[in-house]
């Protein structure tokens, strides 16, 4: 593959904050930790040598893979250098997408992985292992329970039951079936609907068959996956649990850290509650809250506890507390020795409102890593690109604005009036001196006929452009076809596609072409043809 690469701004599809996060602007300094660079997640290493429970992490690492291990040497590898004191993580997360979802979680993963081999790199007396956190207790289904091959959305139809990472696959046959039989025939399309067929058709759960298929994908690139959904897990964060749901401490900082943010102008992402934990079992997760009486409620399940009976519960049984968007970071960060999270924009934005609450509670907080995004296209359409005197920075315009270019460029006609309407301009000048003269409280008038004729002239010119485009019809249909393609849906392709159509192309170097090409602190969108 080729690649070119332009700013993100020049893209008109990420959020003001972001981007003020990449140009460093000073106003957000206090809103996180070290930068974005090699040096940044040197100085991130030293705050992050003194990590206790390696030993255990690895244990959980393992029992978790099982089998899988056996077929993974990479990862094997890199599990058990989270054994060693220099070694650290790297971190990307997401939803449990059925077959991956969009684009980005590919682009997520990659991400993490080229990060990782760079600071090696850069770093060779330490380790760097790349991990994906499976967001196996969310329980949003809705978001993840689709996704769009060849144009084609495909739905797994199933009532959502609790965290999705634990709820089987037992009916998903039908869309696999679906999203399987959108891929035609070849050696490629036989080996994905092989991995697809292999991860969701054995009855596993959503998180193990997840991890299968991740797994697949990328287990020579020595990807480490985890499932936080766990109670060894939990036994470590049970002491934040407990502080936080009593004493309502993230709340209270990340509602300072967003209004903050929102006087400096910008928009928070995400409202912490006063208790930020779910109550989990395998039939629901329903929030934690204080009711009236002063007890502990879980919302919708009839469940109170008392202030010790609380603790007690968080002791005995701490995989039963599920942290929701605010304390997941948090959780993350307590349970890995990690570096860095590679996010895409949004995820970037609400992590900026989180550091004061690592703060006040003394865990370091992460370099942030904006993923990299892309647009992957062919031969083909770039050179129908071209062809049209387009450019891959002007195509992220809209339709209409290019259509108008292409017609002033190509048009054999003068569409604008300029010349034109400097000569009126002089007229009025002189008309306006003379009704002065006449009486000066005219000049009012004057200058409102001006106006009506100056609206007219640019109606005329618009009339004049579209006039004109029916003479370059074919072309125009051209611009919109290349829009549709590059921009399915109206948006970026890599926010709806999924990579089964890239894969099916270019199979396995898909991912290799990827890793070659991404530069995750340079943070340019990255175009791939």
């Amino acid at each position: 593959m080729k690649a070119t690469y332009i700013d993100y701004k020049d893209t008109g599809s990420f959020s003001k904050t972001l981007l003020a996060y990449l140009d460093d602007v000073e106003s957000l300094s206090s809103f996180y930790g070290n930068r974005p660079t090699v040096e940044g997640i040197k100085a991130q290493i030293e705050q992050k040598k003194i990590f206790e429970n390696r030993k255990l992490l690895v244990a959980q690492l393992k029992e978790q893979y099982g089998a899988l291990l056996s077929s993974s040497p990479e990862v094997v590898a890199k599990i058990d250098e989270l054994q060693r004191e220099n070694t650290f993580t790297v971190t990307t997360g997401h939803q449990l997408n059925i077959f991956t979802g969009p684009l980005y979680f590919i682009f997520k993963i990659v991400t993490v992985i080229r990060l990782a081999k760079d600071l090696k790199e850069a770093y060779p007396a330490y380790n760097f292992v790349p991990v994906y956190w499976m967001a196996t207790e969310d329980h949003d289904f809705e978001e993840i329970n689709h996704t769009r091959v060849f144009g084609k959305k495909i739905v797994w139809d199933t009532p959502k039951i609790s965290a999705t990472g634990r709820m089987s696959t037992i009916d998903i046959v039908d869309a696999v079936k679906q999203y399987c039989n959108t891929f035609g025939l070849s050696a490629n399309a036989t080996k994905l609907k092989e991995i697809v067929e292999e991860a969701y058709l054995r009855g596993r759960t959503l998180a193990d068959a997840t991890r299968m298929m991740v797994n697949e994908l990328f287990k020579t690139y020595g990807l480490v996956i985890i499932d936080a959904d766990r109670r060894g897990f939990k036994q470590i964060f049970s002491s934040y649990m407990l502080e936080d749901i009593e004493q309502e401490k993230s709340f209270q900082a990340i509602k300072e850290t967003s209004a903050k943010l929102e006087v400096l102008g910008y928009q928070a992402q995400v409202n912490a509650r006063e208790i930020n934990f779910f109550y989990l079992k395998d039939g629901f997760r329903e929030r934690i809250i204080r009711n009236d009486e002063g007890l502990f409620e879980v919302i919708n399940q009839g469940i109170t506890f008392t202030k010790q009976e609380l603790r007690k519960e968080i002791t005995e049984y701490p995989e039963r507390f599920s942290p929701n968007v605010v304390m997941r970071p948090m959780y993350q960060e307590v349970i890995l020795p990690n570096l860095a999270y590679i996010g895409g924009g949004a995820e970037i934005v609400y992590w900026l409102q989180l550091k004061a609450n690592f703060d006040q509670y003394k865990v370091p907080f992460p370099v942030l890593v904006p993923r990299n995004s892309a647009l992957i296209t062919d031969d083909a359409t770039a050179s129908k690109l071209f062809r049209m005197d387009l450019t891959f920075r002007s195509i992220f315009r809209s339709a209409e604005s290019l259509k108008n270019e292409y017609v002033r460029r190509q048009t054999k006609h003068r569409l604008n009036l300029k010349d034109e309407w400097m000569e009126l301009n002089a007229i009025f000048g002189k008309i306006k001196l003379r009704a002065h003269k006449i009486d000066p409280t005219l000049g009012p008038s004057t200058d409102a006929v001006k106006a009506r004729l100056k609206k007219a002239i640019n109606s005329l010119e618009k009339k004049l452009l579209r006039a004109d485009k029916k003479n370059h019809k074919e072309a125009l249909i051209q611009i919109d076809r290349l829009k549709e393609l590059l921009f399915p849906l109206g948006g970026l392709q890599e926010r709806s596609e999924n990579f089964a159509p890239l894969f099916i192309r270019h199979g396995e170097d898909l991912i290799k072409e990827l890793e070659r090409h991404f530069n995750p602190l340079d943070f340019k969108f990255t175009i791939l043809y």
